[in-house]
């Protein structure tokens, strides 16, 4: 009973949480007015847009999303690195082309953070998603194998977000 209450004043209480944090980064403040301000509207926005929200989400191990969260930020430093010595080289050793990335993952969620993943690390960008949501298009700026460039992306990225997004 207690449980139901609190559900339905936050109804996605780690959502909550991300937009009081977020809220208190962009003010670079912690003074109890910008805590409480924060508060409310993590409040107000979860519970004024949970009508949109299609179905309850669970999300799998925090070992995993940890895990996921790590390795995509060293995948963000690394592909900076490697862009920045593609663009300072010769333009003439660039290979760009599209990559078609067929996915298993079926949550919307789950694929809109695998596009957004994929766009976020520099050198690539999710271009387009198949009508059926089975296929995602990935320009990548250097393709040296398309195969093994294809497995990275389903092994790093695709299958912990399929482990993290689980529908209750």
């Amino acid at each position: 009973m207690k449980n139901k209450i609190i559900n339905s004043w936050v109804p996605h209480p780690i959502l909550s949480l991300l937009l009081l944090a977020t809220w208190l980064l962009l003010n670079n403040t912690m003074s109890m007015g910008h805590i409480v301000l924060g508060s409310i509207l993590g409040i107000l926005v979860p519970w004024f847009t949970s009508s949109f929200w299609p179905e309850k989400i669970h999300l799998g191990s925090p070992k995993v999303m940890i895990k996921f969260f790590f390795v995509v930020v060293y995948d963000i430093v690394v592909a900076n690195i490697t862009v920045a010595k593609l663009i300072l080289g010769s333009n003439d050793s660039l290979n760009p082309g599209f990559l078609e990335v067929h996915l298993d993952i079926e949550h919307p969620l789950g694929i809109s953070v695998l596009a957004s993943t994929i766009s976020l690390t520099p050198g690539t960008v999710s271009s387009d998603l198949s009508f059926d949501r089975k296929i995602l298009i990935v320009h990548s700026l250097h393709i040296i194998d398309e195969e093994a460039e294809i497995k990275e992306i389903k092994n790093r990225y695709e299958k912990p977000l399929m482990e993290i997004f689980k529908i209750c």
